[in-house]
């Protein structure tokens, strides 16, 4: 009998022991990823204030451009009316720009009545610094010559994509977003425990002021976890699109056009609308989205390529290269993009809410101004913890481990 009384005394002690030694490594690795969570936040909170508050009005570029800009408006046109030609359209819109050469021919996503020509000094200047000359469609008349530069969403754009530092502020913005990316997993981590021990969405109102807006940073935090990943996800995958289309254009282009890498640009093109109707019926059920022209980034010294996609909201974001001869106006190929530009292309329009109109646009910013809360509410309740002392690891490890009576009287004491 007392045998069996000392071996259970001391199997409780063993159960008792396990349970300290667990208990303090739940409680350090709580710390360890609360020191992960504080300072991936820490160094990349400012910046993602910066990309959510110059994000929200992007959401909405084209209604704050209609807003603020005064613009010609193409002719109305009864239904069905075809379009002009667009040897004729190319022709009207270098007349308004003399001396200079077309990079590209743009259909506009948002006005199907309107297109662009995009010039440049010569054919090999930068296309980011070229003129968009606006056509109307259906009549191929000039209509404006807008300066993009200027307006309010382009210099947001600008802030949001590269800060104003080109292809260093676009892979210094990405590397943000992998930290808040962590960030937000560590967050999850450390938030997980204090779910077996509390309600979800618990607001302990009868505690401190700290804990009270921790637990609503936590809640709108852990509300937020799909959405904060996504859109951080895919900004990642954004600023890489400079590198990305390199990568096509060095890869796949190459090897589209290898046999024709002696050829120079033709003295005399084929006819532009010709290359397009080729491009169309090679590719039924599709719609073009521009035309690179020869000697630009996006084709070859002797190719039109015209771009073409699909007709579905998905589908309409992906694009399909046709390569038209500029001497001949054959077609010569015609592929598929490679996967990691067709993420490329998926991600940019999921960033900014734009598969669902208006509705998503909606939800888009609700979604953005509640994580400007939760990047706010972090930064005050890391101020509040150092202007009491109290590290962040051990705050976080002490609001997850437990609501009791210790608890309270550690948030009473500070």
């Amino acid at each position: 009998m007392l045998v069996t009384t000392l071996q259970a005394g001391h199997d409780a002690a063993d159960d008792q022991t396990i349970q300290a030694i667990q208990l303090i490594a739940t409680t350090t690795s709580l710390r360890r990823w609360g020191a992960v969570h504080k300072w991936t936040s820490l160094i990349c909170t400012l910046f993602m204030l910066l990309l959510c508050i110059t994000g929200l009005p992007l959401i909405f570029h084209e209604q704050i451009d209609e807003l603020l800009h005064d613009q010609v408006k193409p002719a109305e046109v009864p239904a069905g009316t075809p379009r002009a030609n667009l040897d004729q359209v190319l022709a009207n819109a270098m007349a308004q720009q003399p001396g200079k050469v077309p990079h590209f021919l743009i259909w506009d996503r948002d006005d199907p009545n309107a297109m662009f020509v995009s010039v440049g000094p010569t054919i090999d200047a930068d296309p980011t610094n070229n003129l968009l000359v606006r056509m109307d469609t259906h009549t191929g008349a000039y209509l404006d010559a807008p300066d993009f530069t200027r307006r309010f969403t382009f210099i947001m754009l600008k802030l949001h994509t590269d800060m104003f530092a080109g292809l260093p502020g676009k892979l210094f913005l990405g590397l943000m977003g992998i930290l808040f990316c962590v960030a937000i997993i560590s967050g999850i981590v450390v938030y997980a425990p204090s779910m077996r021990k509390l309600r979800f969405g618990t607001y302990r109102g009868h505690r401190t002021r700290v804990v009270r807006w921790l637990d609503v940073h936590n809640l709108a935090g852990i509300l937020l976890v799909a959405w904060t990943l996504v859109v951080g996800f895919t900004g990642v995958i954004n600023t890489w699109a400079d590198l990305v289309l390199k990568m096509w254009q060095f890869g796949q282009l190459a090897e589209m056009t290898a046999q024709y890498r002696d050829r120079l640009v033709p003295a005399k093109l084929a006819s532009l609308n010709a290359a397009v109707e080729v491009a169309s019926q090679a590719m039924p059920g599709m719609t073009p989205s521009f035309v690179a022209f020869p000697g630009t980034t996006f084709s070859s010294k002797s190719h039109y390529a015209v771009f073409m996609h699909g007709d579905t909201p998905l589908t309409s974001r992906l694009l399909k290269p046709a390569l038209i001869d500029a001497e001949t106006g054959k077609l010569t190929d015609s592929r598929d993009m490679p996967w990691y530009v067709l993420t490329l292309f998926v991600s940019q329009p999921l960033h900014f809410g734009d598969y669902g109109g208006m509705p998503l646009k909606i939800v888009w910013a609700l979604l953005d101004v509640l994580t400007i809360f939760v990047l706010v509410t972090g930064l005050y309740l890391w101020w509040r913890r150092r202007k009491a002392g109290v590290s962040q690891e051990r705050a976080i490890a002490n609001a997850a481990a437990i609501d009791n009576p210790l608890s309270d009287r550690r948030d009473a004491a500070e």
